[in-house]
């Protein structure tokens, strides 16, 4: 169990959204940082630190960090091309990062979830999907607003930057609908982040309202008669759209509903974290320059240095 967890709290399965911290890494760290052949280290420096900090202060004993790459070959692109086609492509020494981070996270004893079929949140949602009939909870380190479709009576989703957690029963006062709401209330209001149109003429607001009073996009489109008659602004136009787009709504909650069933690379209900490599480490230190005061958290998390019995680091992320 993890060391913040409650007493009698069921066990933890940590699951990383690793694009959301490199992706921050890449803008926010300075791009002095280079490898041994010149190439920009400052998105792996950036997410070690992270990744370091989450590991000390949680210390984990089931975690999973998943990548995407699928970006432009998951099932959702066969079911709408133009999705996610307003995203430019990653720029090679982005490309490069991104395989380290993943080659660091393997020598560190992680799981690393990567397919070309099903994306990041796919992956999370697939491991926790498996992992709760064994009776874990998961702690989804994330703040995307997507993965709060995920979460069950003991999950909990983590906004690591921010500091703030919440679980189900706090997503409705984050976005205005239940955490088994989210993907109808993506599927009507649009997501522009994965160029999802959304119904024309529903908003957020008018989003959270339909859900509110119906419950879900299929009682929606059952009782759309209902929705004229309202307290709502502009109800009667929001009905016509509805009747009109009635076929887009259902693809657009396709895009917008995690996937559960998706290949997980381990055995077991939940992903244990294994032992940590340390030639490989001392390998990728090397290679990508790491400091003094990283290259001692890496020994710590090997478990040969008597760092890793200390106290967790302050070191920010």
């Amino acid at each position: 169990m993890n060391a913040g967890a409650a007493p009698g709290a069921p066990p933890a399965l940590h699951l990383v959204d690793a694009s959301l911290y490199v992706f921050r890494a890449w803008h926010s760290m300075p791009d002095e940082f280079r490898d041994a052949h010149g190439w920009p280290t400052n998105a792996v420096h950036g997410f070690a630190r992270f990744l370091l900090d989450l590991l000390e202060r949680e210390r984990p004993r089931h975690i999973a960090v998943a990548f995407d790459e699928a970006l432009d070959s998951c099932f959702r692109h066969r079911l709408y091309p133009q999705y996610k086609a307003n995203r430019d492509p990653a720029p090679e020494e982005l490309r490069r990062q991104f395989a380290h981070c993943k080659a660091l996270c393997a020598a560190l004893g992680l799981t690393v979830l990567a397919d070309h079929e099903y994306e990041a949140d796919d992956l999370i949602g697939s491991a926790l999907h498996r992992a709760r009939p064994a009776g874990y909870r998961g702690v989804i380190v994330s703040a995307d607003k997507d993965l709060s479709q995920l979460l069950g009576e003991h999950d909990e989703q983590w906004d690591y930057a921010r500091g703030q957690r919440w679980g189900a029963a706090g997503v409705k006062a984050r976005h205005g609908v239940h955490a088994h709401q989210i993907a109808d209330y993506l599927a009507l209001s649009g997501d522009a982040v994965d160029n999802i149109p959304g119904v024309g003429g529903v908003g957020a607001k008018t989003a959270a309202v339909l859900l509110g009073h119906f419950g879900s996009l299929d009682a929606l489109l059952a009782r759309v008669d209902e929705v004229a008659f309202l307290r709502l602004r502009g109800a009667a136009r929001v009905a016509v759209r509805l009747r009109e787009q009635r076929e887009h709504a259902l693809l657009w909650r396709q895009l917008t509903t995690i996937a559960c069933d998706a290949p997980l690379a381990y055995e077991g209900p939940a992903a244990a974290r294994g032992q940590a490599d340390p030639e490989m480490l001392d390998a990728l230190a090397a290679a990508l320059r790491f400091g003094p005061m990283t290259r001692r958290r890496l020994l710590a998390a090997t478990g040969l240095d008597a760092a890793s019995d200390a106290q967790p680091s302050s070191v920010p992320a």
